[in-house]
Parts: C-alpha cells; sequence; structure tokens
C-alpha cells in the first residue's frame, strides 16, 4: 500500500495564505491608491518639475534646464524666461526659511508645554470630558471662522489690546498691521488651534503611566512636582517625541493662517517657505523654481527628522 502524497494538505494551506493575502492588499488598496495618486505622484512630478523651465500651459513649453533653479535661488541676478527679464532674490529665500525656523522653535514648545499642562490639569477632575471637548474643538473648526474671529480680535480697537491697555500697555496697533507682531498673531492662533489635539494624546499617554512607579515616589517622599519630574516626564517620552515631530512638520508647512491673516505681510515680516512657493509658482507662474524650493523644504523636513530621531535614539540608549 503505497502512503498518500502530502501535496494535497500543502496545496490547500498555499490556496488559503494566497487568499488571505489577495484579501489583505484589498484592504490596503484603497488607502494606497489614495496616497499614490494624491501623495506620490504629485511629489515625483514636482522632483521631475524642479529640473525643468515652466510657465504652465501647455507641457510642450517644458525646458530641461538641469540644476539651473537651484542655482537660481540662491543667487541675486537677472534671468531670462520666456521672454521677460526678472531678478530672483536670494534675500526672499533667506527672509521666507528665516521667518519658518523663528515661526517653528517658538511655536512647538508653546504648543507642547500648553498641551502637557492641560492634560495634567484635566486628567483626573470632575467635568473632564466637557473640558476636552472644549479645547478640541478649535482644531476641527474652520480655519478660516478661526483666523475672523482672531483678526478682529487683534484689531487695533480689538478686545485684546483693550485688555492689554487697561494693564498699562502703550501698544495701540493692529497685530496683524504691524511687522514686529504679526508673526507673534500667527504663533498665538496656531498654538491656540493646536494644543487641543495633542492635549488628547497627551491624557493617552497619562492613562498609561504606571500607577505603581507614582505609588513607589510617594512612598519615598516625592511630593507632586517631583513625581511629575522624575516619574511622570520621563513616561511621556516617547509621546513628546512624536509630537515634536508631528509638529515640526506642521509648522514647516504653515500656510492657511498665514494667507488668511496676513498674506505674508506687512512687508516679508511673516513670509515662510510654503507662502513664497505658492508666490512663485502661482503669482510668477514660475514653476520650475517653486517646485525647486519645495526639494528645498522637504530635505530641511528630512535632515531635521533624522537628527530628532537619532538624538531619540542615543538618549534613550543613555
Amino acid at each position: 500500500m503505497t502512503a498518500k502524497s502530502p501535496s494535497g494538505p500543502r496545496l490547500k494551506a498555499s490556496r488559503l495564505e494566497r487568499k488571505n493575502t489577495l484579501i489583505a492588499y484589498s484592504f490596503l488598496a484603497p488607502n494606497f491608491l489614495g496616497f499614490a495618486i494624491f501623495t506620490l505622484l504629485p511629489v515625483l512630478f514636482a522632483i521631475a518639475l524642479s529640473l525643468f523651465e515652466w510657465n504652465g500651459g501647455d507641457i510642450s513649453r517644458l525646458k530641461f534646464v538641469g540644476l539651473q533653479n537651484y542655482a537660481v535661488i540662491f543667487n541675486t541676478k537677472k534671468v531670462a524666461q520666456n521672454g521677460l527679464e526678472y531678478f530672483f532674490n536670494r534675500v526672499d529665500l533667506g527672509i521666507a526659511l528665516k521667518n519658518t525656523v523663528f515661526y517653528t522653535a517658538v511655536t512647538v514648545p508653546l504648543t507642547i508645554l500648553s498641551a502637557l499642562a492641560l492634560a495634567m490639569l484635566l486628567n483626573k477632575i470632575k467635568g473632564a470630558v466637557a473640558f476636552r471637548t472644549i479645547f478640541f474643538f478649535p482644531y476641527v473648526a474652520s480655519m478660516v471662522a478661526i483666523c475672523v474671529c482672531w483678526s478682529f480680535m487683534l484689531m487695533k480697537d480689538g478686545p485684546i489690546n483693550q485688555f492689554l491697555m487697561a494693564l498699562g500697555s502703550t501698544f495701540n496697533k493692529s497685530w496683524t498691521a504691524d511687522s514686529g507682531m504679526a508673526i507673534w498673531s500667527i504663533i498665538l492662533v496656531s498654538v491656540w488651534r493646536n494644543m487641543g489635539y495633542y492635549m488628547v494624546i497627551y491624557l493617552a499617554a497619562l492613562q498609561g503611566v504606571p500607577r505603581e512607579l507614582l505609588e513607589a515616589a510617594t512612598v519615598d517622599g516625592a511630593g507632586k512636582w517631583k513625581q511629575f519630574l522624575h516619574v511622570t516626564l520621563p513616561q511621556l517620552r516617547p509621546t513628546t517625541f512624536f509630537v515634536s515631530i508631528m509638529m515640526i512638520i506642521s509648522c514647516f508647512k504653515i500656510y492657511d493662517v498665514v494667507a488668511i491673516m496676513t498674506d505674508g505681510g506687512p512687508g516679508r515680516s511673516t513670509k515662510m517657505l510654503v507662502t513664497y512657493i505658492y508666490e512663485e509658482a502661482f503669482t510668477k507662474v514660475r514653476y520650475g523654481q517653486a517646485s525647486a524650493i519645495s526639494m528645498i523644504l522637504l530635505v530641511i523636513v528630512l535632515v531635521i527628522t533624522v537628527i530628532q530621531f537619532r538624538s531619540e535614539k542615543k538618549f534613550s540608549n543613555d
């Protein structure tokens, strides 16, 4: 009598595995197609377009110029393009980069501190659910409505200036019309809008702090402040790392608040990298240079993210 061949069960297992794989891919396909069509392809097109000269219109007008777009960005010179002559000023790039870095350097720590403070306050108080909803609501509200309301409050005779003057301040200008205060109005609105979202993330992280550690610290005589510094804060390090990366990327992509409240002004005091890209692409119709600036922004964000990951890894190992 011959033994039964094991090929049958193996074949059935292989078919079942293939079926499960196809089912998994069918669930992933819609999200991947959306990512490929609306994110991946535009990024690849922008990379390619940064090597061409194009003012829109017929695709046949594309002219390969190699790295000339990048060379033009970092120089102040007269450039001839599409029969027109214009000056491309590298100072614009420097101002946009400086404003973006300043905005990021101030907004990120302020948002993290505000979100963490709110999370600590709302972690175990009565009525916390209602307060969480109130603080989270600005994040899902209309950005246009938010910016219009804040622009009104920051007007020359608005409630914020009236409050400050009641405290003895002599500042009586509209924040968005003053070159020194305009960027602070952008920072204020950004922090106010985003702190509720990151508060929710910190609240979830606080639920994961082991109670045994807090109880042990209490037994050792540590007060609330020392418990926060030596127990809670170290446990929140992965969350803070995640929040800081998301915040930095978001801040470098800031556009909507600036476009609605100041449009990059007054002068160039709130000109950011993304508003600079928009101006080059859709106002001056120089898609090649705009794509090149976009690639510079991409590299900056990638470098910062890599540095953060390496710093976090080194800090965790220590």
